[in-house]
């Protein structure tokens, strides 16, 4: 576990090579096994295949232009209906879109966080036809990595270690 943590890193050129349907189900599974405040579990996923879709979405997210390329990408939503304390989907949301660049990772693909800017919430619900209680939270475009996954390097860092306070 540790080795898939130290050598994950974002990618963002990928082949046409399609995903299967049984790996971009078990990367919603592993994002569906994160943590989750209270158990509220206040995620929605949108599985985006369609090159079109991406191609405006590219156009709406500027921070994403590579979706363009990516065989598929998913949109994590908070959901404000399953939330049983107001504002924590923000977290569950991050805790799942990390789980998702992991089990990315786990299959060989790669892929990056993209962040849903938000000036750029409204728009996204347009495109996607996200009702007013989902908002989009980040965008993980994966696929099979046109020149392999970055070599791992350590990123640790002593200086920003405090112990038993600052």
């Amino acid at each position: 576990m540790l080795e898939i943590l130290n050598t994950r890193r974002s990618v963002r050129a990928f082949k046409d090579d399609p995903v299967s349907d049984g790996d971009i189900r078990d990367i919603l599974e592993a994002a569906m096994n994160a943590p989750s405040a209270g158990d509220e579990r206040a995620w929605q996923f949108i599985v985006l295949k369609d090159r079109g879709l991406r191609e405006e979405y590219a156009k709406l997210n500027r921070n994403v232009p590579s979706i363009r390329q990516s065989p598929a990408a998913i949109v994590v939503c908070g959901d404000t209906h399953a939330e049983k304390y107001p504002g924590l989907s923000l977290y569950d949301c991050g805790a799942a879109t990390e789980n998702i660049l992991l089990a990315i990772h786990t299959k060989g693909l790669g892929g990056f966080w993209g962040h849903v800017f938000p000036e750029t919430v409204e728009s996204n619900r347009k495109l996607l036809g996200l009702p007013a209680h989902i908002v989009p939270y980040s965008v993980v475009p994966f696929g099979v990595p046109l020149n392999g996954i970055p070599a791992a390097k350590t990123r640790y860092d002593e200086s920003r270690v405090h112990h038993d306070g600052w």
